[in-house]
């Protein structure tokens, strides 16, 4: 795990894997098959490669992403989901839910601009 300290409650030690703007959305890009790194990029706009880096290193230093180098010319890096990553997903497929159900809602309400559908 990245952090030190002990948690204050359990959601306190779920957030702090999932924490920051992208990392439930580079789950979600892993959850369909493992991806190289230009290939999550590209599921990904509007990230830079440092940022996809840091958390990609910070899920695989809390058990959730694996990383496979291959030994080539040039390197091949290849990342998936941990058994954790796995179970990490399914909790998540409620509040993906509930997301869903809010967006429907609010574009009912006012149209918004449609995303790319989530598979959680």
């Amino acid at each position: 795990m990245t952090k030190q300290q002990p948690y204050h409650c359990p959601i306190d030690a779920a957030m702090h894997v999932i924490e920051g703007k992208w990392k439930v959305l580079i789950l979600w890009a892993l959850a369909e098959r493992p991806r190289r790194f230009g290939e999550t990029r590209r599921l990904l706009p509007g990230i830079s490669e440092k940022v996809l880096a840091q958390q990609l290193r910070e899920l695989e230093a809390d058990g959730i992403v694996h990383r496979e180098l291959f030994d080539e010319v040039p390197p091949r890096v290849v990342y998936s989901l941990t058994e954790e990553g796995l179970r990490l997903n399914t909790a998540l497929a409620p509040l993906s839910a509930w997301g869903r159900s809010r967006m429907e809602r609010l574009e009912a309400a006012e149209p918004q601009d449609t995303a790319a559908p989530c598979p959680l």
